[in-house]
């Protein structure tokens, strides 16, 4: 029995999420406990009611450990990965280190759950701007083959940690005083404006956030024809990253056909009604599991084009649900042998 678990980042701001999502969703173990770096071990935590003490990561912390959920930078996640492995433990990777390895599978519980059957003790999480959207794809292309995606990304400022949450705050607080404000989790202001890059400059002027939603796109749905065209862009908004989508596929699918599609699939809720101004936004979304869609539409440029709008919080589904899902999907399929 998959039993013995260890949340390592476990006092970072995902992983904190992580361990009020295994409470909330009365994960099944026996043991369990808490990674993190040098510097965090030794803090005190609340668990389920009881206290424990996070523990330093060493090579030792796996010993007994059956699944273990990891929120860290990926330097220390290609330290760690291996060490889990080696101990007999299966790891739910959230970094960016393992996501493209050939051996590793990359699992969105809603879109590919059969691939964690090919794990050889590292699962991947996708990258959070990615996983709302291959969310939303999924039950499109199963009605029709999805042949290309167009997609601008509007994305939170929690994607780059607590550093980026308090500069939107602090810097939108120094503009209306009339302060000057010195910037360092972006490379530019946030408050009051848009800042049209995510990562570094990586292929014909497209960036490394971007060519994450390609590759990782085509990986889930184990399909390199899928051609997927990102512009990704930090906006000032605290949490919840935000999507333009359209897509092309072999047929015409409908808005009411896609409504409805959208609205049988598990993990997606529809918000569309234009004329009354509903419709998915940030502030609702947050600190909620689910793919938001509205603004629902036919692509008037294209012959057989859809396009919609998509919301969804980004350390939640982006990030720690996916990841507690994926550990879940372990334990059933553990069960179901």
């Amino acid at each position: 029995m998959y039993e013995n678990l260890a949340i390592v980042g476990a006092t970072g701001a995902v992983g904190r999420l992580i361990r009020q999502l295994l409470e909330e969703r009365k994960f099944p173990y026996k043991t369990i406990k808490f990674l993190a770096s040098k510097r965090s071990a030794g803090t005190e935590i609340t668990f389920n009611g009881t206290t424990h003490t996070v523990e330093e990561l060493t090579p030792e912390s796996f010993e007994g450990v059956d699944i273990a959920i990891g929120s860290t930078p990926d330097e220390a996640a290609k330290e760690f990965a291996p060490w889990a492995v080696q101990a007999g433990c299966i790891v739910v990777d959230e970094s960016g280190y393992w996501r493209m390895k050939e051996d590793v599978p990359l699992v969105v519980p809603e879109v590919n759950p059969e691939a964690i059957k090919n794990h050889k003790g590292i699962i991947s999480s996708p990258n959070c701007s990615t996983t709302q959207m291959v969310v939303a794809m999924k039950p499109l292309h199963d009605a029709s083959k999805i042949k290309r995606v167009v997609v601008s990304t509007y994305q939170a400022t929690s994607g780059a940690g607590v550093v980026g949450e308090e500069e939107l705050v602090n810097g939108a607080k120094a503009v209306l005083n009339g302060e000057s404000f010195q910037n360092k989790a972006f490379a530019h202001q946030i408050a009051f404006n848009l800042i049209p890059q995510i990562g570094s400059e990586k292929y014909e002027g497209y960036t490394s956030e971007e060519m994450k939603m390609v590759y990782e796109t085509q990986k889930i749905f184990g399909d390199d024809s899928i051609k997927v065209c990102p512009t990704c862009v930090r906006v000032p908004v605290t949490n919840c990253h935000s999507e333009t989508i359209m897509v092309e596929t072999e047929r015409p699918i409908s808005p009411a056909e896609a409504r409805e599609l959208f609205e049988k699939t598990e993990g997606i809720t529809v918000v569309d009604n234009l004329g009354a101004g509903e419709y998915p936004m940030p502030k609702d979304c947050t600190n909620k599991n689910d793919v938001f869609i509205g603004r629902i539409r036919r692509d008037i440029s294209c012959e057989n084009g859809l396009t919609f709008w998509c919301v969804s919080d980004n350390l939640r589904k982006g990030a720690a649900t996916n990841a507690v899902q994926i550990a879940e999907l372990l334990v059933r399929s553990q069960a179901a042998v």
